[in-house]
């Protein structure tokens, strides 16, 4: 190593020893672009003797390659390893770096500064402890400032470190650090942080960052590494009630049945009472097991395996409490929501979430207020954009376990993932449960979809018609129903036009809008299936998620997804409406198939084209198809 420790070279054994027992801190830094988080990391990771002679070498000479400080060594370097990082000067990726000192070791996220790469930040501070933000001494307080403090407020970190750095830059002014220092405090006076200690430093010359240097004799505080030693971060984990999400139901053997995971928070013995909270029942924790060895006692952050007195009904994801601090269980709740994707988030769209090693379906049934992460003011929105936040009501397909966030980190996180590409697209804060999720329930009734549909003498089912504009979707589904009628089928047909009448005369043509106006259409269609009709529902439905989620709502077979394939070439010619020609003008905005995207259905029911036969041939085709 460049920098080599006296105790690893006269003892190796006492040195690991003493490096197991310290403490470990997380910790994060962010701020705007250009504010030296890297290269204050670098310099941390440079004084702390913990870097390899390779390392060193490659520092030198990527210094002189790419570097920012002439002649000298650009500490930023050690963080910044993509290559766009080194040709722009700036941190895209969240950094990860160990780095220890006599009194601890730490994990430090370097995140980015640009406000594109927000989300990285709010990945990188998601298990931090503390966080330094970083504030040029020339530029003071800027918007970026305030967007990540607030996001540091919102994934629950409550100790902050203002390092006002580039100091030298300033002449080491006093007034200058305690000017911004006191318009940040006013600024982060209702976030919630429990500390903010404001330090001058130059990350680049060292000044208070590891030593004082005689710059600042009008500052008495710590150096920045003197509070990363010392701050007292309270992990109360272990005193809140026990939570453990189950990750594997272990059976090697029929004499063996465990339940593995890690414990989230609280304190676990043998003879202790657990419950599933989404079941009520309850068992005895009969043994801890680990690979070490039976414990007496578990405690939060520990994987462990459980075995039970009883043999009750425990799957992957359930998530084991104590009997009498249980979770709350439902599935209407209230959260706040990063979003992080480049498609923005459509309220009534169906999106995964997963929460621990439990997923499920859900929707955004309300986008309640954006927030402005620049201002802290509340915005109304219809759509969250990529870095956006917002307030929103969650309706899930089955009920979770969990607790608020802001009283446990580990169960009251979620993320949410896109049904068809299985990115993530948002990252969730739960709020609180909406009330309503307890007082309502579905009402049983005597009279079943099965005995409405036996009365009739059919299957209910709905055909769903889907196509661009002009394809002739309403034409066809009409003579279908025309068919069924003189077959004696009890039939009806839910029109997109004619819907925007009544039921959805609200709504615009924005996809947000779109998505909702699909979601009641979906809903409407199931009512009338249980009263065992059969539904012809004609919409453009342009997006493949909105026609999933109708089918989701039905049982298997009762959805037929009949795709009037027509080229857009025709629908244009035909014009109906004379749609086509106003959105080619640029008179008509968010036009599907113009400027709005129609996404084609990959494995319909039926396909007919609308150009090749006639709308009465093609519904006799899908009458003899379905019906006989």
């Amino acid at each position: 190593m460049s920098h080599k420790s006296n105790l690893i070279a006269e003892d190796i054994h006492q040195y690991l020893k003493k490096q197991e027992e310290k403490s470990m801190l997380r910790f994060i830094t962010c701020g705007s672009v250009d504010d030296g988080k890297s290269t204050l990391i670098g310099r941390l990771l440079w004084d702390s003797k913990l870097i390899f002679e390779d390392q060193l070498a490659a520092l030198e000479a990527d210094s002189k390659r790419v570097g920012t400080q002439g002649e000298d060594v650009d500490y930023a370097l050690l963080l910044d390893g993509l290559q766009a990082e080194r040709e722009q000067g700036i941190t895209i990726d969240v950094a990860y770096r160990f780095f220890s000192t006599d009194k601890r070791k730490f994990i430090v996220a370097d995140t980015p500064g640009h406000e594109q790469y927000t989300r990285n930040m709010v990945t990188g501070a998601s298990t931090a402890e503390v966080a330094i933000i970083l504030i040029d001494a020339r530029k003071g307080v800027l918007t970026q400032t305030r967007r990540h403090s607030y996001l540091v407020s919102l994934v629950g970190i409550r100790h902050v470190v203002l390092a006002i750095n580039k100091m030298d830059l300033v002449d080491y002014a006093a007034s200058r650090f305690h000017t911004i220092r006191e318009e940040y405090e006013t600024f982060a006076a209702g976030l919630g942080f429990e500390d903010i200690t404001a330090i001058p430093i130059s990350a680049f010359k060292g000044d208070n960052v590891i030593e004082a240097n005689g710059h600042t004799p009008w500052y008495q505080g710590p150096t920045l590494l003197e509070y990363l030693e010392t701050v007292q971060v309270v992990d109360d984990a272990a005193s809140r009630p026990f939570r453990m999400a189950v990750q594997w139901v272990n059976r090697p053997n029929l004499d063996f049945r465990g339940f593995s995971g890690t414990i989230a928070s609280g304190t676990l013995r043998p003879g202790d009472e657990v419950v599933v909270p989404s079941s009520g029942q309850k068992s005895t924790v009969a043994r801890i097991v680990t690979m070490d060895g039976d414990l007496s006692q578990a405690v939060a952050g520990q994987a462990v395996t459980l075995t039970l007195q009883d043999e009750i009904d425990i799957s992957r994801g359930d998530l084991l409490s104590a009997p009498l601090a249980r979770p709350i269980h439902t599935d209407q709740l209230r959260a706040h929501v990063v979003w992080m994707h480049e498609e923005p988030l459509l309220p009534g769209r169906g999106y995964l979430l997963k929460t621990g090693c439990t997923t499920v379906p859900a929707q955004i049934s309300d986008l309640r207020r954006k927030v402005n992460v620049n201002t802290l003011q509340q915005e109304p929105g219809k759509t969250l954009g990529l870095n956006e936040v917002g307030v929103c009501n969650l309706s899930l397909g089955k009920a979770i376990s969990f607790d608020p966030y802001k009283e446990n980190r580990a169960t009251g996180n979620f993320i949410l993932i896109d049904r068809f590409s299985n990115a993530t697209v948002g990252a969730g804060m739960i709020d609180f449960a909406l009330r309503r999720a307890d007082n309502i329930h579905w009402q049983a009734l005597d009279i079943d979809k099965q005995a409405r549909a036996e009365q009739k003498g059919q299957k209910p089912r709905v055909l769903w018609f889907t196509g661009l504009s002009g394809s002739g979707k309403s034409t066809i589904a009409n003579l279908v129903e025309k068919k069924l009628h003189s077959m004696g089928k009890h039939s009806y047909i839910l029109d997109g036009d004619n819907v925007r009448h009544g039921l959805n005369r609200d709504l615009g043509f924005t996809d947000a809008d779109r998505v909702e106006n699909i979601r009641r259409v979906a809903e409407t269609a199931r009512l009338f299936v249980d009263a065992g009709l059969i539904v012809l529902v004609s919409f453009i439905s342009p997006f493949k998620s909105e026609r999933q989620l109708a089918r989701d709502l039905l049982e298997p077979g009762e959805f037929i997804e009949v795709y009037v394939n027509t080229p857009l070439e025709v629908c244009e010619q035909r014009d109906p409406k004379g749609l086509y020609k106003k959105a080619r003008a640029g008179q008509l905005k968010n036009f599907t198939g113009i400027d709005s995207a129609y996404e084609a259905p990959e494995k319909p029911e039926i396909v007919v084209n609308g150009a090749e036969k006639s709308a009465e041939e093609l519904a006799e085709k899908i009458v003899r198809e379905l019906f006989g």
